[in-house]
Protein backbone atom coordinates (compact mmCIF):
# COMPACT_ATOMS: atom_id res chain seq x y z
CA UNK A 1 0.00 0.00 0.00
CA UNK A 2 2.87 2.27 1.47
CA UNK A 3 4.78 1.63 -2.31
CA UNK A 4 1.57 2.30 -4.38
CA UNK A 5 1.61 5.70 -2.28
CA UNK A 6 4.57 6.58 -3.70
CA UNK A 7 4.27 6.08 -6.74
CA UNK A 8 1.42 7.74 -6.96
CA UNK A 9 3.14 10.81 -5.29
CA UNK A 10 5.71 10.54 -8.05
CA UNK A 11 3.49 11.61 -10.86
CA UNK A 12 3.76 15.25 -11.80
CA UNK A 13 1.43 15.09 -14.79
CA UNK A 14 -1.19 12.69 -15.52
CA UNK A 15 -2.94 12.78 -19.09
CA UNK A 16 -5.62 10.00 -19.09
CA UNK A 17 -7.98 9.30 -22.55
CA UNK A 18 -7.25 12.20 -24.22
CA UNK A 19 -9.36 12.98 -27.64
CA UNK A 20 -9.12 15.47 -30.00
CA UNK A 21 -10.63 16.07 -33.21
CA UNK A 22 -10.48 18.85 -35.81
CA UNK A 23 -13.42 17.93 -38.14
CA UNK A 24 -13.06 14.70 -40.22
CA UNK A 25 -9.48 13.97 -38.58
CA UNK A 26 -8.83 12.38 -35.26
CA UNK A 27 -5.84 14.11 -33.98
CA UNK A 28 -5.75 12.41 -30.68
CA UNK A 29 -7.38 9.29 -29.90
CA UNK A 30 -7.90 7.82 -25.95
CA UNK A 31 -4.15 8.98 -25.20
CA UNK A 32 -2.68 8.21 -21.43
CA UNK A 33 0.54 10.16 -20.70
CA UNK A 34 2.20 10.47 -17.59
CA UNK A 35 5.46 12.19 -16.34
CA UNK A 36 7.38 11.55 -13.07
CA UNK A 37 8.71 14.30 -11.08
CA UNK A 38 12.28 15.65 -11.60
CA UNK A 39 12.50 13.90 -15.16
CA UNK A 40 13.11 14.52 -18.66
CA UNK A 41 10.76 12.81 -20.73
CA UNK A 42 10.78 12.65 -24.07
CA UNK A 43 7.47 12.46 -26.27
CA UNK A 44 8.15 10.90 -29.96
CA UNK A 45 6.57 10.44 -33.56
CA UNK A 46 6.20 11.41 -36.73
CA UNK A 47 4.88 14.78 -37.97
CA UNK A 48 1.12 14.57 -37.45
CA UNK A 49 1.19 12.17 -34.49
CA UNK A 50 -0.19 14.07 -32.28
CA UNK A 51 2.75 15.32 -29.97
CA UNK A 52 2.17 18.52 -30.78
CA UNK A 53 -1.32 18.60 -29.75
CA UNK A 54 -1.37 17.04 -26.50
CA UNK A 55 0.99 19.57 -25.28
CA UNK A 56 -1.35 22.26 -26.16
CA UNK A 57 -4.22 20.45 -24.55
CA UNK A 58 -2.18 20.58 -21.10
CA UNK A 59 -1.06 24.80 -21.98
CA UNK A 60 -5.17 25.36 -22.81
CA UNK A 61 -4.69 26.30 -26.34
CA UNK A 62 -6.90 23.54 -26.95
CA UNK A 63 -9.15 21.91 -25.24
CA UNK A 64 -9.92 18.20 -25.37
CA UNK A 65 -13.28 16.54 -26.76
CA UNK A 66 -12.79 13.71 -23.95
CA UNK A 67 -10.21 12.57 -21.08
CA UNK A 68 -8.54 14.06 -17.79
CA UNK A 69 -5.71 16.10 -17.41
CA UNK A 70 -4.18 16.15 -13.37
CA UNK A 71 -0.88 18.22 -12.81
CA UNK A 72 0.51 17.30 -8.78
CA UNK A 73 -2.41 15.36 -8.56
CA UNK A 74 -4.91 18.23 -9.27
CA UNK A 75 -7.24 17.72 -11.97
CA UNK A 76 -6.62 21.05 -14.50
CA UNK A 77 -8.42 22.35 -17.11
CA UNK A 78 -6.17 25.49 -18.26
CA UNK A 79 -7.89 27.87 -20.07
CA UNK A 80 -4.54 29.25 -22.21
CA UNK A 81 -0.99 29.36 -21.55
CA UNK A 82 -1.50 32.10 -19.31
CA UNK A 83 -3.78 30.15 -17.30
CA UNK A 84 -0.89 27.27 -17.48
CA UNK A 85 1.80 29.45 -16.60
CA UNK A 86 -0.14 30.47 -13.51
CA UNK A 87 -0.69 26.81 -12.55
CA UNK A 88 3.27 26.27 -13.03
CA UNK A 89 3.53 24.60 -16.22
CA UNK A 90 5.72 26.58 -19.20
CA UNK A 91 5.62 25.90 -22.67
CA UNK A 92 8.05 26.43 -25.62
CA UNK A 93 6.87 26.59 -29.02
CA UNK A 94 8.03 24.49 -31.54
CA UNK A 95 6.86 27.74 -34.29
CA UNK A 96 8.07 30.99 -32.25
CA UNK A 97 5.44 33.47 -30.90
CA UNK A 98 7.25 36.44 -30.00
CA UNK A 99 5.51 39.81 -30.84
CA UNK A 100 8.69 41.53 -33.57
CA UNK A 101 7.48 44.89 -32.53
CA UNK A 102 8.81 44.30 -29.20
CA UNK A 103 12.17 44.25 -27.47
CA UNK A 104 13.52 40.84 -26.08
CA UNK A 105 12.87 41.90 -22.58
CA UNK A 106 9.14 42.92 -23.15
CA UNK A 107 8.76 39.90 -24.95
CA UNK A 108 10.54 37.82 -21.83
CA UNK A 109 8.17 38.90 -19.56
CA UNK A 110 5.14 39.26 -21.78
CA UNK A 111 1.65 38.84 -19.88
CA UNK A 112 3.15 39.07 -16.35
CA UNK A 113 4.93 42.96 -16.24
CA UNK A 114 7.02 44.14 -12.73
CA UNK A 115 4.72 47.07 -11.76
CA UNK A 116 4.51 49.44 -8.81
CA UNK A 117 1.32 49.57 -6.98
CA UNK A 118 0.29 53.04 -9.16
CA UNK A 119 0.84 50.76 -11.90
CA UNK A 120 4.06 52.01 -13.39
CA UNK A 121 6.30 49.74 -15.17
CA UNK A 122 9.56 48.62 -13.33
CA UNK A 123 11.87 48.56 -16.58
CA UNK A 124 14.93 49.06 -14.62
CA UNK A 125 14.19 45.85 -12.46
CA UNK A 126 12.94 43.51 -15.41
CA UNK A 127 16.41 44.60 -17.40
CA UNK A 128 18.55 44.10 -14.76
CA UNK A 129 16.53 40.31 -14.00
CA UNK A 130 16.72 39.71 -18.04
CA UNK A 131 20.58 40.65 -18.01
CA UNK A 132 21.12 38.13 -14.67
CA UNK A 133 19.66 35.51 -16.30
CA UNK A 134 20.81 35.45 -19.89
CA UNK A 135 24.66 35.41 -18.23
CA UNK A 136 23.27 32.88 -16.13
CA UNK A 137 22.98 30.65 -19.34
CA UNK A 138 25.60 31.91 -20.83
CA UNK A 139 23.78 34.09 -23.71
CA UNK A 140 24.29 37.61 -24.55
CA UNK A 141 21.49 39.32 -25.50
CA UNK A 142 20.62 43.16 -25.43
CA UNK A 143 16.96 43.84 -23.52
CA UNK A 144 16.17 47.23 -26.17
CA UNK A 145 16.70 44.96 -29.29
CA UNK A 146 13.83 44.32 -31.14
CA UNK A 147 12.75 40.49 -31.82
CA UNK A 148 12.60 41.69 -35.46
CA UNK A 149 16.34 42.31 -35.50
CA UNK A 150 16.93 38.48 -34.42
CA UNK A 151 18.31 35.71 -35.91
CA UNK A 152 16.30 32.44 -35.56
CA UNK A 153 18.47 31.40 -33.16
CA UNK A 154 17.96 34.39 -30.99
CA UNK A 155 14.35 34.27 -30.82
CA UNK A 156 14.36 30.73 -30.00
CA UNK A 157 16.96 31.56 -27.45
CA UNK A 158 14.47 34.76 -26.16
CA UNK A 159 11.62 32.10 -26.01
CA UNK A 160 13.86 29.42 -24.11
CA UNK A 161 14.46 32.32 -21.51
CA UNK A 162 10.73 33.87 -21.07
CA UNK A 163 9.87 30.04 -20.05
CA UNK A 164 12.49 29.12 -18.03
CA UNK A 165 12.47 32.46 -16.25
CA UNK A 166 8.70 31.73 -15.10
CA UNK A 167 10.25 29.26 -12.49
CA UNK A 168 7.58 26.87 -13.56
CA UNK A 169 7.77 22.86 -11.87
CA UNK A 170 6.59 21.46 -15.13
CA UNK A 171 7.97 22.79 -18.81
CA UNK A 172 7.37 21.74 -22.54
CA UNK A 173 10.07 22.41 -24.35
CA UNK A 174 8.73 21.25 -28.61
CA UNK A 175 11.68 21.44 -30.74
CA UNK A 176 13.70 23.57 -28.65
CA UNK A 177 17.09 23.08 -30.37
CA UNK A 178 16.08 23.28 -34.02
CA UNK A 179 17.37 26.57 -34.59
CA UNK A 180 20.45 26.34 -32.53
CA UNK A 181 24.27 25.23 -33.05
CA UNK A 182 25.84 22.64 -31.45
CA UNK A 183 27.30 24.40 -28.26
CA UNK A 184 23.71 26.49 -27.89
CA UNK A 185 22.63 23.10 -27.29
CA UNK A 186 25.36 21.95 -24.88
CA UNK A 187 24.12 24.88 -22.96
CA UNK A 188 20.57 24.70 -23.44
CA UNK A 189 21.33 20.38 -21.98
CA UNK A 190 23.50 22.39 -19.03
CA UNK A 191 20.30 24.19 -18.32
CA UNK A 192 17.98 21.32 -18.48
CA UNK A 193 19.96 19.16 -16.42
CA UNK A 194 20.41 21.99 -13.64
CA UNK A 195 16.48 22.11 -13.76
CA UNK A 196 15.93 18.40 -12.80
CA UNK A 197 18.87 19.02 -10.03
CA UNK A 198 15.71 21.56 -8.53
CA UNK A 199 13.19 19.47 -9.10
CA UNK A 200 12.20 20.64 -12.33
CA UNK A 201 10.10 18.04 -14.85
CA UNK A 202 11.12 18.38 -18.59
CA UNK A 203 8.58 17.18 -21.38
CA UNK A 204 11.20 17.00 -24.34
CA UNK A 205 9.83 16.66 -27.99
CA UNK A 206 12.55 16.41 -30.36
CA UNK A 207 13.52 14.70 -33.98
CA UNK A 208 17.02 14.45 -32.97
CA UNK A 209 16.99 11.11 -31.50
CA UNK A 210 20.85 11.31 -30.28
CA UNK A 211 19.21 14.11 -28.03
CA UNK A 212 17.08 11.81 -26.72
CA UNK A 213 19.71 9.30 -25.26
CA UNK A 214 21.61 12.13 -24.43
CA UNK A 215 19.22 13.98 -22.19
CA UNK A 216 15.73 12.61 -21.61
CA UNK A 217 15.41 9.75 -19.03
CA UNK A 218 11.56 7.50 -20.34
CA UNK A 219 10.35 8.32 -23.42
CA UNK A 220 6.58 8.35 -24.96
CA UNK A 221 5.84 7.00 -28.51
CA UNK A 222 2.57 8.27 -30.08
CA UNK A 223 1.69 7.04 -33.35
CA UNK A 224 -1.46 8.53 -35.84
CA UNK A 225 -3.07 9.93 -32.69
CA UNK A 226 -2.83 6.69 -30.67
CA UNK A 227 0.26 5.79 -27.72
CA UNK A 228 2.17 3.18 -28.87
CA UNK A 229 4.49 2.65 -25.73
CA UNK A 230 6.45 4.98 -22.44
CA UNK A 231 10.14 2.88 -22.17
CA UNK A 232 12.86 3.90 -20.07
CA UNK A 233 15.84 4.92 -22.76
CA UNK A 234 19.18 3.72 -21.53
CA UNK A 235 17.33 0.34 -21.94
CA UNK A 236 16.33 1.11 -25.91
CA UNK A 237 18.44 1.63 -29.03
CA UNK A 238 17.49 4.12 -32.05
CA UNK A 239 16.46 1.87 -34.07
CA UNK A 240 14.05 0.32 -32.00
CA UNK A 241 12.26 3.90 -31.27
CA UNK A 242 12.27 4.60 -35.12
CA UNK A 243 10.67 1.69 -35.50
CA UNK A 244 8.21 2.67 -32.94
CA UNK A 245 7.32 6.11 -34.32
CA UNK A 246 7.57 5.01 -38.09
CA UNK A 247 5.54 1.47 -37.61
CA UNK A 248 8.31 -0.42 -39.68
CA UNK A 249 11.89 -1.24 -40.01
CA UNK A 250 14.33 1.46 -41.23
CA UNK A 251 17.69 0.13 -41.92
CA UNK A 252 19.36 3.04 -43.21
CA UNK A 253 19.21 6.85 -42.33
CA UNK A 254 20.20 8.19 -45.26
CA UNK A 255 19.55 6.76 -49.04
CA UNK A 256 22.43 6.22 -51.68
CA UNK A 257 21.98 8.11 -54.89
CA UNK A 258 23.25 7.56 -58.19
CA UNK A 259 24.14 11.23 -60.03
CA UNK A 260 26.21 12.50 -62.66
CA UNK A 261 27.82 16.02 -61.90
CA UNK A 262 27.92 17.77 -65.04
CA UNK A 263 28.61 21.74 -66.14
CA UNK A 264 28.53 25.11 -64.46
CA UNK A 265 25.18 26.22 -64.23
CA UNK A 266 25.58 29.13 -61.01
CA UNK A 267 28.92 30.88 -60.32
CA UNK A 268 28.98 33.35 -57.81
CA UNK A 269 31.99 35.59 -57.91
CA UNK A 270 33.20 38.48 -55.37
CA UNK A 271 29.66 38.33 -53.64
CA UNK A 272 29.96 41.32 -50.98
CA UNK A 273 26.81 42.22 -49.30
CA UNK A 274 26.46 45.61 -46.65
CA UNK A 275 28.52 44.80 -43.90
CA UNK A 276 28.51 41.43 -43.85
CA UNK A 277 29.08 38.66 -46.70
CA UNK A 278 32.29 39.25 -48.13
CA UNK A 279 34.60 37.81 -51.52
CA UNK A 280 32.42 34.66 -51.87
CA UNK A 281 33.04 32.75 -54.59
CA UNK A 282 31.58 29.33 -55.26
CA UNK A 283 30.60 27.28 -58.54
CA UNK A 284 27.22 25.33 -58.80
CA UNK A 285 27.00 22.31 -61.23
CA UNK A 286 24.57 20.31 -62.40
CA UNK A 287 23.22 17.44 -60.50
CA UNK A 288 25.23 18.88 -57.60
CA UNK A 289 24.64 19.08 -53.71
CA UNK A 290 26.61 21.65 -52.21
CA UNK A 291 26.71 22.09 -48.75
CA UNK A 292 26.86 24.97 -46.62
CA UNK A 293 28.34 24.55 -43.03
CA UNK A 294 29.02 26.90 -40.41
CA UNK A 295 27.64 27.97 -37.02
CA UNK A 296 24.61 29.60 -37.15
CA UNK A 297 24.87 33.67 -38.16
CA UNK A 298 28.08 32.63 -40.51
CA UNK A 299 26.48 33.86 -43.44
CA UNK A 300 24.79 30.75 -44.66
CA UNK A 301 21.50 32.28 -44.82
CA UNK A 302 22.67 35.46 -46.20
CA UNK A 303 24.29 33.92 -48.88
CA UNK A 304 20.97 31.94 -49.83
CA UNK A 305 18.81 35.30 -49.54
CA UNK A 306 21.47 37.21 -51.93
CA UNK A 307 21.84 34.59 -54.53
CA UNK A 308 17.66 34.27 -54.37
CA UNK A 309 17.70 38.36 -54.52
CA UNK A 310 15.60 38.78 -51.67
CA UNK A 311 19.33 40.59 -49.67
CA UNK A 312 20.53 43.75 -51.12
CA UNK A 313 24.41 42.98 -52.56
CA UNK A 314 27.12 45.70 -52.73
CA UNK A 315 28.96 43.96 -55.26
CA UNK A 316 29.72 41.00 -57.23
CA UNK A 317 28.20 39.10 -60.00
CA UNK A 318 26.37 35.98 -60.61
CA UNK A 319 26.80 33.32 -63.74
CA UNK A 320 23.99 31.28 -65.06
CA UNK A 321 25.02 28.72 -67.46
CA UNK A 322 28.19 31.01 -68.35
CA UNK A 323 26.32 34.05 -69.25
CA UNK A 324 26.45 37.00 -66.84
CA UNK A 325 22.83 37.92 -65.38
CA UNK A 326 21.45 40.25 -62.82
CA UNK A 327 19.70 39.07 -59.71
CA UNK A 328 18.64 42.05 -57.69
CA UNK A 329 15.15 41.02 -57.00
CA UNK A 330 13.56 37.64 -56.08
CA UNK A 331 11.84 38.26 -59.16
CA UNK A 332 14.88 38.03 -60.90
CA UNK A 333 15.76 34.71 -59.18
CA UNK A 334 12.39 33.64 -60.57
CA UNK A 335 13.03 34.74 -64.07
CA UNK A 336 16.55 32.38 -63.79
CA UNK A 337 15.13 29.22 -62.21
CA UNK A 338 16.29 29.80 -58.80
CA UNK A 339 13.97 28.93 -55.84
CA UNK A 340 14.58 29.24 -52.10
CA UNK A 341 13.01 27.22 -49.18
CA UNK A 342 13.69 29.46 -46.40
CA UNK A 343 14.60 28.39 -42.77
CA UNK A 344 11.38 30.76 -40.91
CA UNK A 345 9.16 28.95 -43.12
CA UNK A 346 6.46 30.44 -40.61
CA UNK A 347 6.94 33.72 -41.74
CA UNK A 348 9.32 33.71 -45.02
CA UNK A 349 8.25 30.74 -46.67
CA UNK A 350 4.33 30.06 -46.49
CA UNK A 351 0.59 31.87 -46.59
CA UNK A 352 -0.31 29.64 -43.77
CA UNK A 353 -3.99 31.20 -44.01
CA UNK A 354 -4.06 30.16 -47.35
CA UNK A 355 -5.26 26.84 -48.73
CA UNK A 356 -2.70 23.84 -49.45
CA UNK A 357 -3.51 24.43 -53.15
CA UNK A 358 -2.93 28.40 -53.19
CA UNK A 359 0.16 27.51 -51.96
CA UNK A 360 1.83 25.55 -54.15
CA UNK A 361 0.78 26.99 -57.55
CA UNK A 362 1.40 30.53 -55.52
CA UNK A 363 4.88 30.34 -57.78
CA UNK A 364 3.82 30.03 -61.12
CA UNK A 365 0.22 30.86 -62.28
CA UNK A 366 1.22 31.37 -65.75
CA UNK A 367 1.32 27.47 -65.86
CA UNK A 368 -2.49 26.36 -65.10
CA UNK A 369 -3.47 29.97 -66.74
CA UNK A 370 -5.48 30.16 -70.19
CA UNK A 371 -4.33 33.53 -71.68
CA UNK A 372 -5.45 35.85 -68.57
CA UNK A 373 -7.99 33.36 -67.07
CA UNK A 374 -7.06 31.26 -64.23
CA UNK A 375 -8.11 27.29 -64.59
CA UNK A 376 -9.23 26.08 -61.28
CA UNK A 377 -9.45 22.56 -62.73
CA UNK A 378 -5.92 22.61 -63.84
CA UNK A 379 -4.76 24.41 -60.87
CA UNK A 380 -6.39 21.72 -58.98
CA UNK A 381 -4.86 19.05 -60.95
CA UNK A 382 -1.22 20.00 -60.67
CA UNK A 383 -2.10 20.86 -56.60
CA UNK A 384 -3.24 17.09 -56.39
CA UNK A 385 -0.05 15.65 -58.04
CA UNK A 386 2.43 17.97 -56.05
CA UNK A 387 0.74 15.92 -52.95
CA UNK A 388 0.76 13.33 -54.38
CA UNK A 389 4.39 12.78 -55.30
CA UNK A 390 5.55 14.52 -51.58
CA UNK A 391 3.21 12.46 -50.16
CA UNK A 392 1.87 15.80 -47.95
CA UNK A 393 -0.60 14.37 -45.44
CA UNK A 394 -3.81 17.08 -45.66
CA UNK A 395 -7.52 16.33 -45.22
CA UNK A 396 -7.73 18.24 -48.43
CA UNK A 397 -5.87 20.73 -50.55
CA UNK A 398 -8.43 23.09 -50.00
CA UNK A 399 -7.29 23.33 -46.17
CA UNK A 400 -5.75 25.95 -44.82
CA UNK A 401 -1.74 25.23 -44.47
CA UNK A 402 -1.98 26.25 -40.47
CA UNK A 403 -4.06 23.27 -39.83
CA UNK A 404 -0.93 21.39 -41.32
CA UNK A 405 1.69 19.53 -38.73
CA UNK A 406 5.38 21.28 -39.06
CA UNK A 407 6.99 18.14 -41.49
CA UNK A 408 3.80 18.75 -43.89
CA UNK A 409 4.31 22.77 -44.01
CA UNK A 410 7.67 22.00 -45.03
CA UNK A 411 6.77 19.43 -47.72
CA UNK A 412 4.26 22.23 -48.85
CA UNK A 413 7.44 24.56 -49.48
CA UNK A 414 9.49 22.45 -51.28
CA UNK A 415 5.99 21.76 -53.49
CA UNK A 416 5.88 24.62 -54.85
CA UNK A 417 8.93 25.42 -56.09
CA UNK A 418 8.54 21.54 -57.39
CA UNK A 419 5.60 22.98 -58.95
CA UNK A 420 7.76 25.88 -60.29
CA UNK A 421 10.64 23.61 -61.15
CA UNK A 422 13.50 25.72 -60.80
CA UNK A 423 16.89 24.71 -61.99
CA UNK A 424 18.34 25.63 -58.84
CA UNK A 425 16.96 25.02 -55.72
CA UNK A 426 18.25 26.47 -51.90
CA UNK A 427 17.37 25.14 -48.83
CA UNK A 428 18.25 26.62 -45.77
CA UNK A 429 17.44 24.23 -43.05
CA UNK A 430 15.06 21.79 -45.49
CA UNK A 431 14.51 18.96 -42.65
CA UNK A 432 14.07 21.25 -39.07
CA UNK A 433 11.84 19.91 -37.14
CA UNK A 434 10.96 16.85 -39.32
CA UNK A 435 10.43 13.71 -38.45
CA UNK A 436 12.77 10.62 -39.33
CA UNK A 437 10.62 9.07 -41.80
CA UNK A 438 9.47 12.66 -43.19
CA UNK A 439 13.50 13.35 -43.74
CA UNK A 440 13.79 10.11 -45.94
CA UNK A 441 11.39 11.05 -48.25
CA UNK A 442 13.02 14.96 -48.28
CA UNK A 443 16.77 12.84 -49.04
CA UNK A 444 15.37 10.95 -51.66
CA UNK A 445 13.53 13.92 -52.78
CA UNK A 446 16.64 15.45 -52.89
CA UNK A 447 18.65 12.84 -54.54
CA UNK A 448 16.05 12.83 -57.52
CA UNK A 449 16.24 16.43 -57.98
CA UNK A 450 19.79 15.90 -58.86
CA UNK A 451 19.39 12.67 -60.88
CA UNK A 452 17.19 14.92 -62.79
CA UNK A 453 20.19 17.62 -63.38
CA UNK A 454 18.58 20.17 -60.96
CA UNK A 455 21.16 21.78 -58.68
CA UNK A 456 20.92 22.05 -55.16
CA UNK A 457 22.39 24.68 -52.26
CA UNK A 458 21.93 23.00 -48.71
CA UNK A 459 22.04 24.75 -45.51
CA UNK A 460 22.06 22.60 -42.43
CA UNK A 461 23.33 22.39 -39.23
CA UNK A 462 23.67 19.08 -38.47
CA UNK A 463 26.94 17.96 -39.79
CA UNK A 464 25.35 14.22 -40.29
CA UNK A 465 22.95 15.44 -43.22
CA UNK A 466 25.78 17.32 -44.69
CA UNK A 467 28.17 15.11 -44.67
CA UNK A 468 25.70 12.44 -46.07
CA UNK A 469 24.23 14.36 -48.57
CA UNK A 470 26.64 16.85 -50.16
CA UNK A 471 28.91 16.63 -52.65
CA UNK A 472 31.66 19.66 -51.53
CA UNK A 473 30.92 21.60 -48.79
CA UNK A 474 31.42 25.49 -48.20
CA UNK A 475 32.59 26.09 -44.64
CA UNK A 476 31.34 29.97 -43.41
CA UNK A 477 32.34 32.02 -40.52
CA UNK A 478 32.06 35.78 -39.67
CA UNK A 479 30.74 35.98 -43.35
CA UNK A 480 33.33 34.31 -45.29
CA UNK A 481 34.41 31.29 -46.83
CA UNK A 482 37.07 29.47 -44.61
CA UNK A 483 37.29 26.67 -47.51
CA UNK A 484 35.45 24.67 -49.95
CA UNK A 485 36.09 21.08 -49.70
CA UNK A 486 35.28 17.87 -51.72
CA UNK A 487 33.90 15.28 -49.19
CA UNK A 488 35.28 12.39 -49.43
CA UNK A 489 35.42 9.72 -46.90
CA UNK A 490 38.31 10.66 -45.06
CA UNK A 491 36.61 14.09 -44.05
CA UNK A 492 35.33 13.80 -40.52
CA UNK A 493 32.68 16.19 -38.63
CA UNK A 494 35.26 18.02 -36.55
CA UNK A 495 37.26 18.53 -39.57
CA UNK A 496 34.48 21.02 -40.58
CA UNK A 497 33.89 22.39 -37.42
CA UNK A 498 37.70 23.81 -37.15
CA UNK A 499 36.93 25.61 -39.97
CA UNK A 500 33.79 26.62 -38.80
CA UNK A 501 34.87 28.63 -35.60
CA UNK A 502 37.67 30.10 -37.62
Amino acid sequence: MGEKKLLMDDIILSMKGITKAFGATLALDGVDFEVRKGEVHALLGENGAGKSTLMKILNGVYQADAGEIRVSGQPVRFSGTHDAMLGGVGLIFQELNLIPTLTTVENAFLGRLKTTRTGRVKWKAMIDEFRTFMKSIDFEMDPSRLVSELSIAEKQMVEIARALMLESKLIVMDEPTATLTTEEIRKLFNIIRKLKLKGVTVVYISHRLEEIFEICDRATVLRDGKLICTLDVPETTKPQLIEYMVGRSMDIEFPEREHKIGDPILEVRRLFTPGFLRDIDFTLRRGEILGLAGLVGSGRSEIARAVFGADKIEKGDFLIDGKKVSIRSTMDAKRHSIGLVPEDRKDEGLSVEFSVLKNITITNLGKVSVGPMLSRTEERRQALTMVKELNIKTPSIQTRLEQLSGGNQQKVVLAKWLYNDADVLILDEPTRGIDVGAKYEIYLLINRLVEAGKAVIMISSELPEIFALSDRILVMYGGAATTCVDNYHGLRPEDIMKFAVG
